[in-house]
């Protein structure tokens, strides 16, 4: 018993999806993406749009189903609009550079921390507090991100060090006389 996807993926003008056994391969404006799939998934391509179906409704494969959909709807956002993710730094002192590609950070230890990107993620500081990160992966933009974030956490009694753009950090109250 075959079901199809209820939700197919639609895969706009300028970007082409190439389907092998267990590979799928898109190519667009920003760039090209592969993903091995599991070789249960059926993945098709008609009008436009993309459809994943699954052998059985049996749990493994409907967990596969999912994240096999999930996989390819990223991999045609990205090559199309590409991902970012922001984060902010705080803390009396502490702010990031770009020198050339790398990022250097001040969140104060005795030295800056460079961190190198990948051929395929950029990052930006529009002001000294932000840092973008940007590709088209969002695998990989989330991985570096959070290496980065990982550089200085943010501490929980005065809220110091590297979060991501709307994370909400608990505060603890501290010490009491």
């Amino acid at each position: 018993m075959s079901r199809i996807g209820r939700q197919p993926i639609p895969v706009p003008a300028g970007v082409s999806v190439q389907i092998e056994p267990a590979l799928v391969r898109v190519n667009g404006p920003k760039g090209e993406l592969q993903e091995r799939v599991s070789r249960d998934m059926q993945i098709a391509e008609s009008g436009g749009e993309l459809t994943v179906s699954r052998p059985t409704d049996r749990g493994e494969h409907r967990a596969l189903h999912g994240l096999t959909r999930s996989l390819i709807a990223n991999m045609v956002q990205g090559v199309t609009d590409g991902y970012e993710k922001r984060l902010e730094i705080q803390g009396v002192g502490y702010r990031a550079a770009l020198q050339g590609r790398t990022l250097s950070l001040s969140v104060g230890y005795s030295h800056q921390v460079p961190i190198f990107p990948p051929e395929d993620i950029e990052f930006e500081v529009p002001v000294p507090t932000q840092i973008v990160v940007r590709g088209i992966s969002k695998q990989r933009v989330s991985e570096i991100a959070a290496r980065i974030r990982k550089v200085r956490p943010p501490e929980p009694y005065k809220g110091k060090g590297i979060r991501y753009q709307g994370e909400h950090i608990v505060r603890k109250v501290g010490k009491r006389a």
